[in-house]
């Protein structure tokens, strides 16, 4: 029998090359190629065995929704989509100290605590390590049970003795198996490793958490593959100089995506945040130029954040973008539209765009925010106080409607505005709650704010 040819896996993306090199051609990165023994392919002329004939069902019928396990964390049940689906698989990833153990260690505290056999798995922290976090988190007498172990065939044995409920495997980058010759942490590892837990949660209806390291560039790090393995992918997100984390599901199979869970990080752990707008708008209580609260949504959930903007004159023929918190190409295109549609100079000014509290906004509709906010840091004349703005701006300088406008009119509404600057085909509510003025383009919204 011919000896199989040996491969080259990337580290860092999982490409095959046919030969060893420094950098990856498909990702870029050096030193990312490993040599790894490829799985055997099915040899041709071999049949494969006989399969059962299995009866179809039709599309239309009634299916009750699956069970849930409530966490007793409302943040979290909230991004999960009500709780936890027995038999599920879900990878949490997020930044080195962001919190995902002290998370994960404080939701089983809280079942076990509930009456649900709960076990959590290490394979980076001794007993003793758990021990002091959870005395730290005041959950040291919570019946929970811990293993500090990385072989996979010993965490399955263990697993399936114990019949647990929910069990967090911490991480998934130190799982390991010998049936696969490479070394601990790459690709191939990587990928059987989760098969297996995976593989395991289906067959015993065990909630399993899987902790996730990430690359420098904020991905989990590992094949792709293993985000489509799971059932849903959190990251944790946020700034280790704020004390605010965010938790967002951007993979869910029992829920939507891109709702969030908004956490505050203290010494006894992490406290759940009921209301993330009053955290996210800086100074939106007082006028000062520069600053614009954006009604944002985040998945269901409306969501205030101040966006602040510093126009500075500079002496350098590059003027200076700096933008944090937001995209820097909707910056560059805002700034463009600017000076383009509504005559407004920034070509010789360093710009400066902040999102208060660490919090990064991704949709379109905070377009109209940002306009606002550098033509009131230009102009040094402040939006009237009360004031929220949202609406995508185009190419063209118009402003296009943003969806679900009554929910961010009512949220809005509840924490006390009174203003709100719309695009002008939103669709409103017959009881909006606050005064609104609709804006067709950026040269109405420049007139507007120069004149106040």
């Amino acid at each position: 029998m011919a000896k199989p040819k040996t491969t080259y896996v990337c580290q860092n993306c999982g490409a095959i090359a046919p030969r060893w090199a420094g950098r990856c051609d498909a990702c870029g990165q050096w030193n990312t190629i490993v040599e790894e023994n490829p799985e055997q392919p099915l040899a041709a002329g071999v049949q494969l065995p006989k399969g059962k004939s299995r009866k179809l069902q039709p599309l239309a019928g009634e299916s009750a929704p699956p069970p849930r396990i409530a966490t007793g964390i409302s943040e979290l049940d909230r991004v999960t989509g009500g709780g936890f689906v027995p038999g599920s698989a879900l990878l949490i990833g997020g930044d080195p100290g962001i919190g995902k153990s002290t998370l994960m260690l404080q939701v089983l505290a809280t079942l076990a605590n509930a009456g649900r056999r709960a076990v959590y798995v290490s394979g980076e922290e001794g007993l003793d390590q758990i021990r002091l976090r959870a005395q730290r988190l005041g959950v040291l007498d919570a019946p929970l049970l811990l293993a500090s172990e990385t072989n996979v065939s010993d965490i399955v044995a263990t697993l399936r003795r114990e019949r647990p409920e929910v069990v967090v495997i911490d991480s998934l980058q130190t799982l390991w198996t010998p049936v696969v010759e490479s070394a601990p942490g790459t690709v191939s590892q990587l990928r059987a490793g989760a098969e297996a837990m995976v593989r395991l949660a289906k067959k015993t209806g065990a909630v399993t958490l899987l902790i996730g390291h990430v690359t420098k560039e904020g991905q989990i790090a590992g094949p792709r593959v293993v985000e489509h393995m799971v059932d849903a992918v959190l990251y944790f997100e946020g700034d280790r100089g704020h004390q605010y984390r965010i938790l967002r599901a951007v993979k869910n199979r029992f829920g939507a995506t891109d709702e969030i869970g908004v956490f505050e990080m203290r010494g006894h752990g992490l406290v759940e945040v009921p209301n993330p707008s009053q955290l996210f708008m800086g100074d939106a209580g007082r006028e000062v130029a520069g600053a614009a609260v954006f009604a944002g949504v985040e998945g269901q959930r409306p969501l205030l954040v101040e966006l602040q903007a510093l126009a500075v004159p500079t002496t350098f023929a590059t003027p200076r973008r700096a933008v944090v918190g937001w995209d820097a190409g909707r910056l560059a295109m805002v700034l463009a539209v600017l000076e383009a549609r509504a005559g407004v100079r920034l070509g010789q000014h360093d710009v400066y765009l902040n999102v208060a509290g660490g919090m990064r906004v991704r949709e379109p509709a905070a377009d109209l925010a940002a306009a606002a906010a550098l033509v009131s840091s230009l102009s040094g004349r402040p939006l009237p106080a009360g004031t929220v703005v949202f609406g995508e701006v185009a190419l063209s300088g118009r402003v296009r409607a943003a969806p679900l406008t009554e929910q961010r009119l009512r949220e809005a509404a509840k924490l006390g505005f009174s203003l709100a600057l719309v695009a002008e085909d939103s669709q409103l509510p017959e009881n909006p709650g606050l005064k609104v003025e609709r804006v067709a383009d950026v040269t109405a919204l420049a007139a507007r704010l120069l004149r106040e």
